[in-house]
């Protein structure tokens, strides 16, 4: 069994930053990619980044590139999300997920998730 928990959501104006973090618990060792993923109102949920503990190699959505980053920490069990540069368009509540596979931008090939963190910038 795998637990993921995000935190650092909160609200924050247009061009400033926040940094979310995930811990992972539980069997971690059959997690090999994590990834972060998005979903505002009324939208699907979307790719933000993602993570394999190989490389390590990184993997960015058009839209975050040059703005977030992503990294991890394996002794702590926890991987991070810096975001700079925000825009009112990255309103949307922030998912942690795991899986064990290949590194991949598909949320339905990630069987395990966080509860969520809101993230909301104003203009």
């Amino acid at each position: 069994q795998v637990q993921l928990v995000e935190s650092g959501g909160g609200l924050v104006q247009a061009g400033g930053s926040l940094r979310l973090s995930c811990l992972a618990s539980g069997r971690t060792s059959d997690i090999n990619v994590m990834g972060w993923f998005r979903q505002a109102p009324g939208k699907e949920r979307e790719f933000v980044a993602a993570i394999s503990r190989s490389g390590p190699t990184t993997y960015y959505a058009d839209s975050v590139k040059g703005r977030f980053t992503i990294s991890g920490d394996n002794a702590k069990n926890t991987i991070y999300l810096q975001m700079n540069s925000l825009k009112p368009e990255d309103t949307a509540a922030y998912y942690c997920s795991g899986r064990g596979g290949a590194l991949i931008a598909r949320p339905g090939a990630y069987p395990y998730w966080g509860q969520g963190t809101q993230v909301t910038v104003s203009s």
